[in-house]
C-alpha cells in the first residue's frame, strides 16, 4: 500500500499528536487521578487515532485487510465519536467549576458517548453495507437501515460536542485575559468548523431522504474543513500551554539585549574571588544566561568600587544636567563613573584591589545604566567632561 499525498498529511498530523499523548504518558503514571490530564491524553490519542484511520489509505487497507465492505466507516465514526466526548470532557475539566459540578458532568458525558459507541457497533453489525464506498459513504447508505440511523448517530453526536465545547470555550474566554484568552478565542471556531463539517454531511443525508442528491457536500465540500480544523484546534491548545512560556523567554531576552552595552563594557573587568563560567548562548537557556550575566555584572561593579569616585560622578550628574534630561542625569553620571573607573582600574592594574578604599555601590537596575551607555552622551562627558589624564592618574 502507497501512502498518497493526500494521505501524507493525516499521518504526519496523527504521528505527532500520539508522540505528544505518549510523552504524557509518564505524568500520567505519577498521577492517575488527575482528571484533566486524563482527559487530555484520551483526546491526544484520540484525535492522533482519528487523524490516522480517517486517511484514504488507511481505509482502503482496513476494509481490504479485514475483507468487510466499508468496515473502516464504523471503525472511524466509533474514533470520531470517542473525540468528540474526549474534547467535551476536557473542556469540561479544563474550566474552573465546583467540583461536583465538574464530576456529574464528566460522568454524564462518558456515559453518552460510551453508549454511543456501543450503539454505532450494533447498528453497522444490525445493517448492511456490501458496496465499498470509501468517500461516499455516508450519502450512499443514508436511506438504508440502521446504516442510516448509525450514520445520524455519530453526525448528531459530534455536532452536539462540538457546538457545546465552542459555547463553553467562548464564554470561558469572556472571563479570562492573556494566553489562556487567545487560545480559547482559537478553539471556539476550531469547533464550529467541525459543526460545519457534520451540517453539511447532515445535509447532504437528508437531501437522500427526499429523493436530492447533494453528494459533493460529503466527498468534495466538507472535506476541506478538516485542515483547518486540525490546525486551529492544535493552535486553541498549544497556545494556553505555550503562551506563558513564550511571554516570559520574550522578557528574559528582551532584558538580555537590553543589558548588552553593559556586558560589553565590564565582561573584561577582572574580578578577583568570582569564578565567571563561560555560558555559551546557543546551548543555555535564556532565563540561566541573564541570571549568570546579571551576577557577572554584579561582581564587576563591585571590582570597580575602589576606583568609583564621587567627584567624577558629580561632575558628570552636573554635565547631563546641562546636556538634556535632568530626570536621566543620575543614570547617565552612574554610567560616566562605572566607564571612568574601568579605565582606572586598567591604568592602575599592577595595584592591589582594596574594597575599603572606594564605595560598595549596587545599584539596583542594571538596565537605565545600560541604556546610558549605548548612548552617545556618556562618551561626550567621558571624553569632554572627565579628561582620560584624570580618570588615569585619580587617586
Amino acid at each position: 500500500m502507497t501512502t498518497g499525498p493526500s494521505s501524507l498529511g493525516f499521518y504526519v498530523c496523527g504521528l505527532m499528536l500520539l508522540l505528544v499523548c505518549a510523552m504524557k504518558i509518564p505524568a500520567l503514571a505519577r498521577r492517575r487521578h488527575d482528571t484533566l490530564l486524563r482527559a487530555a491524553c484520551l483526546l491526544l490519542f484520540s484525535a492522533g487515532c482519528l487523524m490516522i484511520l480517517a486517511a484514504p489509505e488507511s481505509i482502503e487497507g482496513l476494509n481490504r485487510l479485514t475483507g468487510v465492505p466499508n468496515f473502516a466507516a464504523p471503525v472511524v465514526y466509533v474514533t470520531t465519536t470517542a473525540f468528540s466526548g474526549a474534547s467535551l470532557l476536557l473542556i469540561i475539566n479544563w474550566r474552573p467549576a465546583p467540583p461536583e459540578r465538574t464530576r456529574r458532568l464528566s460522568r454524564l458525558c462518558v456515559t453518552a458517548y460510551s453508549l454511543t459507541v456501543l450503539a454505532i457497533a450494533v447498528l453497522f453489525r444490525a445493517g448492511s453495507a456490501p458496496v465499498a464506498q470509501p468517500t461516499l459513504f455516508d450519502a450512499h447508505y443514508a436511506t438504508t437501515p440502521y446504516i442510516r440511523e448509525m450514520i445520524v448517530l455519530y453526525l448528531v453526536a459530534q455536532t452536539v460536542a462540538m457546538t457545546a465545547a465552542s459555547i463553553l470555550c467562548w464564554r470561558w474566554s469572556a472571563r479570562v485575559h492573556g494566553s489562556l484568552r487567545a487560545g480559547l478565542r482559537i478553539l471556539a471556531p476550531a469547533y464550529l468548523i467541525i459543526v460545519c463539517y457534520d451540517v453539511m454531511r447532515l445535509v447532504a443525508v437528508v437531501a437522500r431522504w427526499t429523493g436530492h442528491r447533494l453528494d459533493f457536500l460529503v466527498d468534495r465540500v466538507s472535506p476541506l474543513l478538516a485542515a483547518p480544523a486540525c490546525v486551529l484546534g492544535a493552535l486553541g491548545f498549544a497556545v494556553p500551554l505555550a503562551g506563558p512560556h513564550v511571554v516570559e523567554t520574550a522578557r528574559v531576552v528582551r532584558q538580555l539585549r537590553q543589558l548588552a552595552p553593559l556586558w560589553r563594557a565590564l565582561r573584561d573587568v577582572p574580578t578577583p574571588g568570582a569564578i565567571r563560567a563561560s555560558l555559551p548562548w546557543w546551548r543555555t537557556p535564556p532565563a540561566v544566561l541573564l541570571t549568570g550575566r546579571r551576577t557577572a555584572l554584579y561582581d564587576a561593579i563591585l571590582a570597580l568600587s575602589p576606583y568609583c569616585d564621587a567627584d567624577v560622578r558629580e561632575a558628570a550628574y552636573r554635565a547631563a544636567v546641562r546636556d538634556g534630561d535632568a530626570s536621566d542625569a543620575a543614570v547617565t553620571a552612574d554610567a560616566a563613573m562605572i566607564l571612568v573607573a574601568r579605565e582606572r582600574q586598567r591604568a592602575l592594574k599592577e595595584q592591589p584591589l582594596d574594597v575599603g578604599h572606594g564605595a560598595v555601590w549596587r545599584p539596583q537596575d542594571l538596565v537605565p545604566i545600560s541604556r546610558a551607555l549605548a548612548s552617545s552622551v556618556v562618551h561626550d562627558l567621558l571624553h569632554h567632561h572627565v579628561p582620560p589624564q584624570k580618570a588615569a592618574h585619580h587617586e
